[in-house]
């Protein structure tokens, strides 16, 4: 579900294996600027031999309260982002989102190193790769620290793909059998969540380039059509056709979108 080549997420520069290079150079010019971060950003990202490397460090420093050996969680995360490259491939293109879509982000460098979305997304990325791989417990563990020290909580077994946005990251809730696809964009405080005690496949399915706004909750196991907008408040229960607006308690499609509207890279919150 990564979006690779000559660009990812529609930004030019990020073509694949060039965002981490950008990080690099921004991190050097950083150092060079503000030498109380030099230390950090010489530890975190300069100094360090790979991307999984760089990834790994910056996750890990922020997730060091955990009362676990940094060093084994390091251990842990590097091991994971070897031996599953497309997780970087993922990485990359959800760099180039935030750094597309979100105006107060400026460089990479700042998305990676500041945006608790993007760290609890990439955590969760981890997470997942540890849960198919038939270890649940450290899945869950890791995924109730990345709530704690983000916002986000996000079911480990939850499948999302590349180019998404978790805008602010508070307040989010992603289910068990949610399905995000690509170039997604998620505001604060929403929930993809059941509409109660039912078991097996109960939680929303996120299609292609739909942005869902602050403070959506949408229930069920419901499809959001690709390339549809979820107006910020809205309670949605029941399917959202492809390209279209929904907004309302209970939701209901109040426009049509023209077939080349992508609301997941316009972020216009306009009804």
């Amino acid at each position: 579900m990564s979006q690779t080549g000559t660009a990812i997420a529609g930004h030019s520069v990020a073509a694949a294996g060039r965002v981490w290079d950008v990080i690099r150079h921004e991190a050097v010019d950083l150092a060079g600027r503000e030498p109380t971060l030099r230390p950090l950003l010489s530890a975190q990202v300069i100094a360090t031999q790979t991307d999984a490397e760089s990834l790994a460090n910056v996750l890990v420093a922020r997730l060091s309260v955990a009362g676990i050996e940094t060093d084994a969680l390091f251990a842990l995360f590097h091991d994971v982002l070897t031996r599953h490259a497309a997780i970087l491939k993922q990485t990359e293109a959800d760099l180039a989102a935030v750094r597309t879509r979100d105006p107060a982000c400026t460089t990479y460098l700042h998305a990676l190193l500041n945006l608790k979305g993007f760290h609890a997304l990439q955590t969760h990325r981890i997470a997942h790769a540890l849960w198919s791989e038939g270890r649940p417990e450290i899945a869950s563990w890791l995924s109730n620290l990345a709530s704690l020290v983000f916002g986000p909580d996000i079911h480990p077994a939850a499948k999302i793909g590349s180019s998404i946005m978790l805008d602010h990251g508070s307040g989010i809730v992603i289910g068990e059998t949610a399905v995000i696809e690509d170039e997604v964009s998620i505001l604060q405080n929403v929930t993809l969540g059941g509409t109660g005690k039912e078991t097996g496949d109960r939680h929303p399915k996120i299609r292609h380039g739909v942005m869902i706004g602050a403070g959506a909750k949408i229930l069920g196991n419901i499809e959001v059509g690709a390339f549809s907008k979820v107006a910020a408040g809205s309670v949605v229960v029941k399917p959202v056709p492809a390209h279209c607006t929904v907004a309302g308690v209970p939701a209901t499609v109040v426009r049509i979108h023209r077939a080349d509207e992508i609301p997941a890279e316009t972020m216009d919150q306009n009804i």
